[in-house]
């Protein structure tokens, strides 16, 4: 295990980016997100992604510095095709439009479709609460068939995360964002790389045999090489038995489905769907009901007795927020194979060894 400042290790994947074609200020901002992802907590979603975008890049999955193109444009609704560009260049876009006519119109719906991977949907319901606004997102992961449905084996669904975020004037949002499977397929290539083990019920093989081994999921592997989920016969299990399945199901349809992104489909081009809706509190509710009404909520659920007698009671987003704040004072914690596997992908791409050296100096 290898522990690395955040700062460190946001400049040194913005090198990477920056060298493998993106321009800086891309570069700087995928380092940004994927390491908030890991002060978060949310490894699965952060830099241990960095070998697995440039394999996207190279094969053309993936495309630097692109625009959203409008499809669809009114006072409250817009559609917004991503052109494959990296999900932390075209996701914010859409947020910004999302924010935009939510405060002019109290209320809005954008649909972003064929986004590159738009790493941790929490980020999105941050900017939204940043800017004063309530928003609840749908999506989906077109082409990366990986989740049993409720009574199945075979892959029929993405890990089709669901959020929300709520502003809390003066304090951090509350943020709701998990995948609609047991585990997200990162926290399964976190656990391959020697991170955080699985729930022994998070994978299901081809023969119905539950697990909590990765190489259900990726078959055999070695140390530090890419994953590939298209290698093993088995599929990650939707949460909450049918509860979960359809809530991915729908996840597909509205993230998918209705942005023009598409359900997933095995054999298509990876492409991130959201479904998105914004609203303004303040036009909603001008007597400030709301706020007063969170706060006074979130204390009376925080106020129920602990099963644990060393136990608390916590709300969507505490555990991010103090995980931010412990992993930004000691550094971002990296198994071994994660970061072999990010220095290989620095050298592909042609940092030198001194640079690659001066991260973890």
């Amino acid at each position: 295990m290898v522990t690395i400042k955040a700062d460190r290790m946001s400049a040194f994947v913005a090198d990477i980016f920056e060298k493998a074609g993106s321009s800086r200020t891309e570069a700087e901002r995928i380092g940004k997100y994927l390491v908030i992802a890991n002060l978060t907590g949310h490894d699965s979603h952060g830099v241990q992604r960095v070998p697995r975008y440039l394999e996207w890049k190279r094969l053309g999955f993936v495309r630097p510095d692109q625009t959203v193109k409008v499809v669809t444009d009114t006072p409250v609704l817009a559609v917004l095709d991503g052109c494959y560009g990296f999900g932390q260049t075209v996701a914010p876009q859409a947020v910004e439009v999302g924010i935009k006519k939510a405060l002019s119109m109290g209320l809005a719906a954008v649909g972003l479709r064929n986004a590159g991977h738009i790493g941790r949907v929490g980020d999105w319901a941050e900017m939204a609460a940043a800017a004063g606004l309530v928003s609840v997102h749908f999506v989906n992961a077109a082409g990366s068939n990986l989740v049993a449905p409720f009574g199945g084996v075979e892959r029929r669904f993405s890990t089709a995360p669901f959020c929300v975020g709520v502003p809390r004037p003066g304090k951090t949002p509350l943020v709701l964002d998990f995948a609609t499977s047991v585990v997200a397929e990162g926290k399964v290539l976190n656990a391959s790389f020697g991170g955080k083990k699985l729930p022994d019920n998070a994978l299901v093989a081809s023969d119905g045999e539950i697990s909590g081994d990765p190489h259900v999921l990726y078959g055999d592997y070695a140390p530090a090489e890419l994953r590939d989920y298209r290698k093993g016969a088995g599929a990650i299990r939707a949460f909450g038995d049918h509860k979960g399945s359809g809530l991915a199901f729908m996840c597909e349809l509205l993230g998918g489905s209705l942005t023009g992104t598409g359900a997933t489909e095995e054999g298509r081009q990876f492409a991130n769907g959201m479904l998105s809706f914004y609203i303004d509190p303040q036009k909603i509710d001008p007597d400030g009901f709301f706020s007063k009404d969170v706060a006074r909520y979130t204390s009376f659920v925080k106020g129920s007795k602990p099963i644990a007698p060393d136990g608390e009671v916590l709300v969507p987003g505490e555990q991010e927020e103090r995980m931010r704040a412990e992993r930004g004072a000691q550094g971002l914690p990296l198994p071994d194979n994660t970061w072999a596997a990010i220095k290989n992908a620095a050298c592909e791409v042609g940092l030198s060894d001194a640079r690659i050296a001066q991260v973890t100096a």
